[in-house]
C-alpha cells in the first residue's frame, strides 16, 4: 500500500511541476514575476529570464518525476533542492506583501510558507531521495576520512 502511495505522490508531483512549468512560460508569467525576490531583480529582462528558466527547470523535473523511474531517487533529491532554491520567492512574497496566485493577505502568504517543507518531504519520501542523500553523505564522509 505504501508503494502505491509513493507512486501516486510521484505522479502528482510530476504532473504538478510540469503544469506549473508550462504556466511559467505562458498564462501565469506575471504571477511568477511577482515571486522573484527583489534582491534578484537586477533588471526587467533578468527577472523575466529567472521566471522562464525556472519554468524550464520545473518542466524537466516534472517530466523526470513522471518518466525516469530508474533515477527516481536522484530526481526526487533534485526536486527537493529546487523547492529549497525557490523558497526565497515565497518569503519575498510574504515579506513584501505581494499579492499573487490568489494569496491576497499576509495570513494566506504565511500559510503558504509552511507548504514548502511539505513539498520537500514529499519529493524525498516518494522517491527514496532521503536514503539516496544519506548514502551520498556516508560515501563522502568515508572518502573524506581516508
Amino acid at each position: 500500500m505504501v508503494m502505491h502511495a509513493k507512486l501516486l505522490v510521484r505522479m502528482l508531483l510530476g504532473a504538478f511541476m510540469t503544469f506549473a512549468g508550462v504556466t511559467h512560460l505562458t498564462v501565469a508569467r506575471q504571477e511568477f514575476i511577482a515571486q522573484v525576490p527583489t534582491w534578484l531583480q537586477f533588471s526587467e529582462g533578468f527577472t523575466d529570464f529567472v521566471v522562464l528558466a525556472s519554468g524550464v527547470v520545473e518542466i524537466v523535473l516534472g517530466l523526470a518525476m513522471l518518466f525516469l523511474w530508474r533515477k527516481k531517487a536522484l530526481v526526487g533529491t533534485l526536486l527537493a533542492l529546487f523547492y529549497i532554491a525557490i523558497f526565497p520567492g515565497n518569503i519575498n512574497q510574504y515579506a513584501n506583501h505581494i499579492s499573487a496566485f490568489g494569496l491576497d493577505t499576509d495570513q494566506q502568504r504565511l500559510v503558504r510558507l509552511f507548504f514548502q517543507p511539505v513539498l520537500i518531504f514529499l519529493a524525498l519520501w516518494s522517491t527514496g531521495g532521503w536514503e539516496y542523500c544519506k548514502s551520498l553523505w556516508r560515501t563522502w564522509r568515508q572518502k573524506a576520512s581516508e
